[in-house]
């Protein structure tokens, strides 16, 4: 049943956006900003459209601008491109990417881009571009369009540019694409020219290779013309409810059926964000249900008996993530989200995903839970993911796997984290790991990038609760959202703002774990005992020195903490055992590689000794964590 978007007003929008924008801590902050205005006409039996784009780029830069740079994504899917070329030179390229044959007895795999014929590439071409109303000269070198500029664009100044452009769905669906495996008409994501973000680094104009992403802030004004019989989710507020027809009477609005018409326009306003997106399908179901803050949550699904009950089943788990965000990191700033069953697997957009939709229940939930707290750490903090994605994609996974474990706990009790750090543990040991510093698209492997982005940015902030205690770390997560949010903050951002809620000194835990390689092994080396006492000998064997929890286990069933501060923390974490008596013991300074502690106990009264007793201390060899004595 299809049920009706809410539109808001534009002054209301508008004025939201205004509030949000520039909220940020650090003095001297800037960011550009871009306001679109986009026509757009789809033929659905070409899968092609064309449409005119007006942008309005304010520059806050300090610089004055003589180039300014343009994303043409959809030029990816092409036979040569840097994607298609990428799919062949590395070693795991991506699945979905590539079909397998045998050739002379051996597999071979071959880029599903390499064999697209004309008539089912991917491309995007823009002509007429104008500044203030005047031609500019412009190149397009794969799937970056270079302009440059007849004014240059001082600092505290707007400029205006107009353009049209045409463009065409590829045939193979990486995030965007048409005619999906699920029978999906169109994924239209990544479609439309768009603004490469300036920043304090100078420009992001990354060719596209199915990575991540970068963006301008601004406000999305978008109509779109296609087929009557298709329907839209996606990015935005619908504006034009009563015209668009079938389907709406039961949403209590009069609804101005068009005549004698084979199109309908869809017209949507998105404030205050930096990418949209939509899927169209003629086989549409469309629910809607209120979440928390009269948050509007739109759901987009092909009518499919198999689909159906999972898709009901899941909306309101979709209301308990909203609920669970907005507890754990802050408020969802706007009114609708809208979940699209569209793309090649899960992916996040401004006010909605798209995700694969043939799915058993707990997978449509997770996916869900994912991709909607992708809202909070990528489309309202929004990093840039080219160069931070662990810091995306890492927190994301943080914050998704915890609430997991809240709305729909597993039947046996196990760390929401235990799979980030089994899967961490695996690449520390495999030798092809780089550092978090590596640029996304530049890894070696995708299963190194994979593990970095998703499970090591996840134990960062995991193992973060281990250094300065998990109260702290969710005070933590709490004002980074409220300081840094519609802005683009850095890893030091998120470091200093654990720094100002503990007092502790953090940097050398984000540079060992974001710039280097360097790995956490401790191993408890030596257990000796006299008449009175036993004294215990920890080894570090890893590079990176941390702060370690003790727990001593006696025979009589008893037990004792003891804490060994980091002497680079230059504080010390509140008792996370308050059960607990606690010993803390002087600060272990990185430069020797083992300490020793007494225990007023002989050897014969003690159990057990536990170096890593809560599993957050990201050891990459940990059988050598715990020693049983009696």
């Amino acid at each position: 049943m299809k049920h009706l978007f809410n539109s808001i007003p534009l002054f209301f929008l508008l004025v939201t956006a205004v509030s949000n924008g520039q909220n940020h801590p650090n003095p001297g902050y800037w960011q550009q900003h871009v306001d679109y205005k986009m026509n757009v006409t789809v033929d659905v039996k070409k899968y092609q459209y064309s449409g005119n784009q007006e942008l309005v780029y304010t520059n806050n830069s300090p610089d004055t601008l003589k180039k300014v740079y343009f994303h043409l994504f959809p030029n990816a899917f092409q036979p040569g491109s840097a994607m298609d070329i990428r799919l062949q030179t590395i070693s795991d390229p991506d699945k979905r990417m590539v079909r397998k044959f045998m050739k002379e007895k051996k597999e071979v795999k071959e880029s599903r881009i390499s064999t697209l014929k004309p008539d089912e590439i991917g491309f995007l071409n823009v002509f007429n571009l104008k500044q203030n109303g005047k031609l500019v000269v412009s190149k397009v070198e794969g799937t970056i369009l270079e302009v440059t500029l007849n004014e240059v664009i001082l600092p505290k100044s707007k400029t205006v540019f107009s353009l049209d452009f045409t463009g065409q769905v590829p045939l193979q669906i990486r995030r965007s694409g048409r005619n999906s495996e699920e029978g999906i008409a169109l994924s239209m994501t990544q479609w439309y020219p768009k603004m490469a973000e300036f920043d304090f680094e100078g420009w992001q104009a990354d060719p596209y290779i199915a990575r991540e992403f970068h963006g301008v802030w601004g406000n999305f004004d978008v109509k779109i013309t296609i087929d009557k019989d298709y329907t839209i989710g996606g990015t935005g507020y619908l504006q034009n409810k009563n015209e668009i027809g079938k389907g709406y009477e039961d949403a209590g609005v009069e609804v101005v059926y068009p005549k004698k018409t084979k199109t309908l326009t869809w017209h949507f306003y998105a404030p205050n964000v930096h990418d949209f997106a939509w899927g169209a399908d003629k086989e549409y179901v469309h629910d809607k249900i209120i979440g928390e803050n009269n948050v509007e949550l739109h759901f987009f699904y092909k009518n499919k008996t198999e689909n159906i009950e999972n898709w009901k089943k899941m909306q309101p788990k979709t209301a308990e993530l909203l609920a669970f965000y907005n507890k754990h990191v802050g408020a969802y700033p706007y009114k609708q989200y809208s979940v699209v069953q569209g793309g090649d697997g899960g992916m996040e957009y401004a006010m909605c995903t798209l995700i694969t939709g043939n799915r058993s229940y707990g997978s449509l939930v997770g996916v869900t839970a994912h991709e909607f707290a992708h809202s909070w750490f990528q489309h309202i903090l929004a990093t840039n993911e080219a160069k931070h994605c662990w810091m995306d994609e890492g927190f994301t996974s943080y914050i998704s796997n915890l609430a997991m474990n809240e709305i729909m706990p597993p039947k046996e009790p196990e760390s929401p984290f235990a799979d980030a750090y089994k899967n961490y543990v695996y690449l520390a040991n495999s030798g092809k790991e780089q550092p978090l510093t590596n640029h996304a698209d530049r890894f070696d492997l995708n299963m190194a990038y994979g593990i970095a982005a998703y499970s090591k940015g996840e134990v960062f902030l995991a193992q973060l609760a281990h250094v300065i205690g998990e109260e702290n770390l969710e005070k933590t997560i709490k004002k980074y959202y409220s300081d840094f949010k519609f802005t683009h903050p850095t890893p030091n951002d998120i470091k200093r703002t654990a720094e100002k809620i503990t007092g502790a000194n953090l940097d050398w835990y984000l540079n060992e774990w974001a710039q280097t390689t360097n790995t956490i092994d401790y191993a408890i080396k030596e257990v000796q005992s006299n008449e009175t006492q036993t004294k215990v000998t920890i080894e570090r064997k890893g590079r990176m020195p941390m702060p370690i929890d003790i727990i001593v286990e006696y025979t009589d069933g008893s037990k004792d903490y003891f804490y060994v501060p980091n002497s680079l923390l230059r504080w010390e974490k509140p008792n996370p055992y308050p059960n607990l008596k606690r010993t803390v013991l002087p600060s272990w300074d990185w430069a020797y590689p083992t300490f020793s502690f007494q225990i007023n106990k002989q050897k014969s009264e003690i159990k057990a000794i536990d170096c890593n007793p809560n599993g957050l201390l990201a050891d990459v060899k940990p059988d050598d964590n715990k020693v049983t004595l009696n």
